[in-house]
């Protein structure tokens, strides 16, 4: 069965939409947007350290993106607006990924598959990685679930609680660094944000309960998946893109049957 790329892509497309999507509702909930976006531009940063140590694209990119987020992390408030700190190490370590690839000698680097996904070319390596890193995302949400949702919901609650807000912040550090690293293959570097954003985005008008939106987003984010590899597949348009386009629309009727159900 796994002989077949549409499969590893399909099947790469959901597990990394089964993890994302529940990390997402944790970025929407802490308005954390930005700063996945930064960690995921970084990744770009640890590909070239890959390429150019011999070393497993992942392995780079995990190691460089985690680095970045609890860097942001630790000194965040510390002189500087969190904004304005994200968007210079964000961008710089994007641009210093992209001018580092070109040094590179004997290795012939596609650009694109890094920037916008590749998941056609999903070996069973890869599909390892993806369903490894599902499963400790997913293990890591479930375990901190409840310290996760107090230190989000107030800090000082979360202290009273004997909750150090700062772990838990680490700890979505570490989750977010494993699913930046895992989605490259699929959607890219620079569309990896939007399967964290956009099917937490699409189910918070209609979850009534932190539990179902986590539950629903995962739906919303493996359906986006499947969706998007079939249309990709009929219609001959890059796969990552057309993932995100899918989830788009999807948040589209979302917003547009809410604010229909709020009129009535």
């Amino acid at each position: 069965m796994l002989d077949d790329f549409m499969t590893r892509a399909a099947l790469a497309g959901i597990g990394t939409g089964l993890a994302a999507a529940p990390l997402g509702c944790f970025v929407v909930w802490r308005r954390m947007a930005y700063f996945g976006d930064a960690t995921a531009h970084a990744a770009i940063l640890g590909v070239a350290l890959s390429l150019a140590l011999s070393l497993p694209v992942v392995a780079g990119a995990l190691v460089v993106a985690l680095v970045m987020a609890t860097v942001v992390t630790l000194i965040s408030g510390r002189g500087y607006a969190m904004d304005t700190l994200l968007g210079v190490m964000a961008h710089s370590a994007l641009a210093f990924g992209l001018v580092g690839v070109t040094f590179i000698d004997g290795v012939r680097i596609d650009l694109m598959a890094y920037l916008f996904g590749d998941i056609l070319a999903v070996s069973r390596a890869d599909l390892a990685v993806i369903w490894g890193g599902a499963v400790l995302v997913l293990a890591l949400i479930g375990w901190r679930w409840s310290a996760l949702l107090t230190a989000t919901l107030n800090a000082d609650l979360a202290r009273a609680a004997g909750i150090d807000p700062r772990r838990e912040q680490l700890v979505l550090t570490l989750a977010l660094a494993v699913v930046v690293a895992m989605a490259i293959k699929v959607v890219g570097v620079l569309l990896i944000t939007a399967l964290l954003i956009i099917p937490a985005a699409t189910v918070r008008p209609f979850a009534t309960t932190p539990e179902r939106m986590g539950v629903l987003a995962a739906m919303v984010g493996m359906a986006s998946a499947w969706v998007g590899l079939r249309a990709s597949y009929m219609l001959d348009t890059p796969t990552g893109p057309t993932i995100v386009c899918v989830a788009a629309v999807l948040f589209s009727l979302s917003t547009v049957v809410s604010s229909l159900r709020r009129a009535g």
